[in-house]
C-alpha cells in the first residue's frame, strides 16, 4: 500500500533526525517536520505517536522532546519503505542488465511476475509506461517486445537530465544539516568506496547504486514530472551503456571515481565546486552513451 510505504519511510527519516537529538533536546514543530520529511502533518503526528510509543519521544503538542536515554528504536526494513513499482523497475533492470537484453528480446508478463513474485497486473502497468515512449512494443499475439531507440533521441533525453540534475545539485548543496539526505548520501559514499574495493569482481553492482546516486541528487528539488520521467532516464543512461560490455569494468571504476569525487563537492557545500563536478561527471556520461549507440547502432 503506498501510504504505508511512505508513512514507513518517512519514519525512518523522522527516527535519523531524533538521532541526533540530545536527551531533552525539543522536537520540532509538526509543520517543520512535515517539510522536512516531505509529509502531511496527519502523517507527522502518527509518525510522532509511533514515536512515542517507542519511548523515543515524550510530551505532547509543541512540548515534545527527545528520549536519547530510553535507547535505540528499530527503523522499518529497508525493502518495506520502497513502492512495489520501484521494486519492480529496480527487478526489471537488473534482469536486463544481468540477461544481457537488447533489441528483439521478447519480454513476458508472467514469468516476469512468476520472477518479481508480484501481480501480472504490476508487470503490465510498468511496461505500459515505456510503451509509449517506443522503447517496447505489445506483440498482437501476446507478449512485449524491446525496441531500439535512436542516437538523437537519448541525446534529447540526455539535454533534460543534465538541465535538471544541475539545478538538484546546487539546491541539495544547500539543504540543512538537519536534512536525512545527508546521511543517505554518507552512507552512499561509503557503499562507493567498498565497491571500488571489489570492483575486479563487483563492477555489475555499479548500476543499482549509480541509480539510487542519482535519485538522491534528484530528491533536493521534487518534481512530479520528472520523478515519472526518471523511470525512462534510469533505462537509458544506467543500463543501456553497460548492455555495450566493452571495457564495462574500466568504465564503471571511472564512474566511481566520479561519483565520490561528486559527492565530496556535494559535502563541501560549495556551490561552484558542486556545478564543476556535475557538469564534469555528466560530460562523461554522455560521452559514454555517444560511444555505446556509436557501436551498436541504435540504442538498445
Amino acid at each position: 500500500m503506498k501510504t504505508d510505504t511512505l508513512f514507513k519511510r518517512a519514519f525512518n527519516d523522522a527516527l535519523l533526525l531524533t538521532s541526533r537529538l540530545r536527551d531533552g533536546d525539543p522536537i520540532p514543530s509538526e509543520t517543520m517536520l512535515a517539510a522536512e520529511l516531505g509529509v502531511s502533518r496527519t502523517t507527522v503526528r502518527k509518525i510522532l505517536a509511533t514515536l512515542a510509543e517507542q519511548g523515543v519521544v515524550a510530551g505532547t503538542g509543541r512540548s515534545r522532546f527527545a528520549r536519547a536515554s530510553a535507547g535505540e528504536a528499530l527503523p522499518f526494513p529497508e525493502a518495506e519503505t520502497v513502492p512495489t513499482s520501484v521494486q519492480v523497475e529496480k527487478q526489471f533492470m537488473e534482469w536486463m542488465l544481468r540477461g544481457d537484453a537488447k533489441a528483439g528480446a521478447l519480454i513476458n508478463e508472467l514469468d516476469l511476475a512468476r520472477q518479481f513474485k508480484v501481480a501480472t497486473t504490476v508487470i503490465r502497468e510498468f511496461l505500459n509506461s515505456f510503451q509509449r515512449f517506443g522503447l517496447i512494443e505489445r506483440r498482437p499475439s501476446g507478449g512485449w517486445v524491446l525496441q531500439g531507440f535512436t542516437h538523437s533521441f537519448a541525446l534529447e533525453l540526455f539535454e533534460i537530465r543534465e538541465m535538471f540534475e544541475l539545478r538538484s545539485a546546487r539546491e541539495f548543496s544547500s539543504l540543512p544539516e538537519t536534512s536525512p539526505l545527508w546521511h543517505e548520501l554518507r552512507r552512499l559514499r561509503q557503499e562507493h568506496i567498498d565497491l571500488l574495493s571489489e570492483i575486479e569482481t563487483r563492477f555489475q553492482d555499479f548500476s543499482d547504486l549509480d541509480s539510487r546516486f542519482h535519485r538522491l541528487v534528484n530528491t533536493a528539488v521534487p518534481n512530479r514530472f520528472i520523478d515519472g520521467f526518471f523511470d525512462i532516464i534510469t533505462l537509458i543512461f544506467h543500463y543501456h551503456y553497460q548492455w555495450n560490455k566493452k571495457d564495462e569494468r574500466e568504465r564503471n571504476e571511472v564512474a566511481i571515481r566520479e561519483h565520490l569525487a561528486y559527492i565530496d563537492a556535494l559535502l563541501s557545500r560549495s556551490r561552484s565546486a558542486v556545478a564543476s563536478a556535475c557538469r564534469r561527471h555528466l560530460a562523461s556520461a554522455r560521452q559514454t552513451l555517444i560511444r555505446s549507440t556509436s557501436d551498436t547502432g541504435s540504442v538498445a
